[in-house]
């Protein structure tokens, strides 16, 4: 299976690292620690180094009860870095639901829109639409990042988070949208409490039904803080072990601050894969 991107297609027949790079002064992991193209430059490098596929770009936090950012601000975080990343020789993403942001980064070669609101705020599906290549991650949220943990979903969720990301996916294909430029992400944390977060992972493999490739979020994620009673400062190794749970449930990417971790352990899976099927 192919993800069709900008300047690549990256090949999913092997699951592929995400590598977070925020430049914000407020995420929820690592908020302020990369808050200048410099800095933010040099973690994009040291996360290639240490095995990242994909580089995914963020200006703006959406923790829960993050307020929004200014487009200008937004701009102003992002645009530098995308500027210098698009050379690095790996894909790039941004996170961004923005429609005046996707354009300026697909027009600096950004390769793929990850977008928390799967298009649904006005102008972005049209951004995506017009652009020949780029390659897109539609994502469920249940109401918004201000929201979204006050009043979370109610009730078995997976086929309600099913249902939506078809129909998004399907909704971008009659605009002109390949389907192999759609990837989809079930958006755990975004207004799904614990249980409801841990269904999605068990069930993961209901998601597949859709018949596209699966991007899997789990890192440092509040759910597992929940479950294991650490800070999110020391979740590495439970998001270690979600990202291989959500492998071995099918997804194709996996969005991760700890690159080095999670590669690594992917590596251990890999053999494992590779003498099952000797």
């Amino acid at each position: 299976m192919i993800w069709q991107t900008s300047r690549f297609e990256i090949d999913l027949s092997m699951p592929r690292v995400m590598g977070i790079v925020n430049v914000t002064p407020d995420s929820f992991s690592d908020g302020g620690h990369h808050a200048s193209t410099a800095s933010a430059l040099r973690h994009c490098e040291e996360l290639i180094k240490q095995g990242a596929h994909i580089l995914d770009i963020g200006g703006e936090s959406t923790r829960p009860g993050s307020p929004p950012v200014g487009l200008d601000d937004e701009l102003g975080r992002v645009l530098p870095l995308v500027r210098e990343a698009v050379s690095l020789g790996v894909p790039v993403s941004v996170d961004t639901y923005k429609p005046q942001v996707m354009q300026a980064v697909l027009d600096l070669g950004a390769d793929i829109i990850n977008d928390i609101w799967a298009l649904r705020q006005p102008g972005a599906a049209g951004v995506v639409a017009a652009h020949p290549l780029c390659g897109v991650c539609l994502m469920h949220m249940h109401r918004n990042p201000q929201t979204m943990q006050a009043q979370p979903m109610q009730g078995d969720v997976v086929p309600g988070v099913l249902s939506f990301l078809e129909q998004s996916a399907l909704d971008l294909q009659a605009l002109g949208v390949q389907k192999a430029r759609i990837v989809l992400d079930p958006g755990i944390g975004f207004g799904k409490t614990v249980e409801q977060n841990f269904a999605l992972l068990a069930r993961q493999a209901q998601l597949l039904d859709a018949g596209y490739p699966l991007l899997a979020g789990w890192s440092r994620k509040s759910s597992l803080g929940a479950v294991t009673g650490l800070p999110v400062e020391d979740r590495m190794l439970p998001s270690v072990a979600a990202a291989l749970l959500a492998v071995e449930r099918g997804a194709s990417v996996v969005r991760v601050h700890d690159v080095r971790e999670t590669v690594s352990a992917l590596a251990v899976w890999t053999a494992m894969q590779r003498a099952d099927a000797s």
